[in-house]
């Protein structure tokens, strides 16, 4: 799938293979497998860097994940318009092409930057590094990330986020969590969205839903909303961001952090292989970024696994962060 598609490369991290970067050059015979691995590797030290930065200043961030068309960007504009004078909203979007959703985003009056990614069917921590650096973060509270259309490979990649939210819509089939395991999996909070169609699009089974989730062994939460249609079914959404908020300062006060729950199935779908791991060593700035990294460089060498105990729950008891309840 992913190991041959291309999408490894992305414009975010395209220098790293290009002739003279740190993986140009492999040895004989395994330069694809060789890449791939050193291109996760190399993600998931931009995304520890990504973390810290989110964490010197307070900031909950959170992935959107979702195929086309399930109401991402619905569900931000209503989550702006109930939250904007109580909380400092910021939004990085990803699309193919375009920028459509980031507009529909400003036009709330919240900054927001797209990342066009091309070919590539996900977000990387390259790219939403680049896009941090073209946002004003000062005072903000939440971040969010509305990845790319993709039930597949967004939940193979840590961007430097805390949080990952999945979007199911009632026109999508209540089947869509067993057909696409990895992406509810990494789920810490599932969305059922579009929930004023229940009535119209009758086969659809909420309950039926639930079950293929909870099959998977996931504890995380499962909401209905209407994101147009109906403002009161936003209350436990708003309810659980503002919690989340408030556990990430907490964390933050006891210099702790959380990780999302990515996937070995999905990365293995990208090359590499469950339970590889590898050190985050001192990642260095320069000019304006250096001062505001300083607090955060990256002298912790840590072992970052991805296997089952890279899960919500075993990656915070690891790093001692406290679990926010269901």
């Amino acid at each position: 799938m992913c190991d041959t598609c291309g999408c490894n490369v992305t414009s975010g991290n395209e220098h790293l293979v290009r002739p003279g970067g740190k993986h140009a050059e492999t040895s004989s015979g395994h330069a694809a497998v060789e890449v791939l691995q050193s291109l996760l590797g190399e993600n998931d030290h931009q995304a520890a860097h990504n973390r810290a930065h989110f964490d010197a200043r307070g900031i909950l961030a959170v992935n959107l994940m979702s195929s086309p068309g399930a109401g991402k960007t619905s569900l931000l504009e209503a989550t702006i318009d109930a939250l904007g004078d109580e909380l400092k909203i910021a939004v990085v979007e990803g699309d193919l092409e375009t920028e459509n959703d980031a507009e529909r985003i400003r036009a709330k009056g919240v900054e927001a930057i797209q990342i066009a990614t091309g070919s590539a069917c996900h977000l990387d921590a390259h790219m939403v590094h680049d896009a941090l650096h073209r946002l004003d973060l000062t005072d903000v509270d939440i971040l969010f990330v509305e990845n790319v259309g993709n039930l597949v490979c967004p939940a193979s990649f840590d961007l430097g986020h805390h949080r990952n939210v999945t979007l199911l819509s009632v026109p999508e089939g209540d089947d869509k969590p067993a057909k696409y395991p990895v992406m509810f999996r990494a789920a810490d909070l599932v969305l059922l969205t579009k929930a004023d169609l229940l009535p119209v699009l009758d086969d659809f089974d909420a309950a039926r839903a639930q079950r293929y989730l909870r099959e998977l062994a996931t504890p995380a939460p499962f909401l209905s909303l209407s994101a147009r249609r109906d403002g009161d079914s936003l209350g436990p959404w708003l309810a659980w961001l503002r919690a989340e908020l408030a556990a990430q300062r907490e964390r933050v006060a006891q210099g702790a952090t959380a990780r999302p729950a990515l996937q070995p199935d999905g990365a293995l779908l990208h090359g590499g292989h469950a339970g590889h791991e590898h050190a985050h060593h001192e990642h260095a700035h320069t000019g304006a970024d250096a001062h505001e990294h300083q607090s955060h460089r990256h002298a912790h060498a840590h072992g970052h696994q991805h296997g089952k105990s890279h899960g919500r729950e075993a990656d915070e008891q690891r790093h001692g962060v406290p679990q926010a309840s269901g």
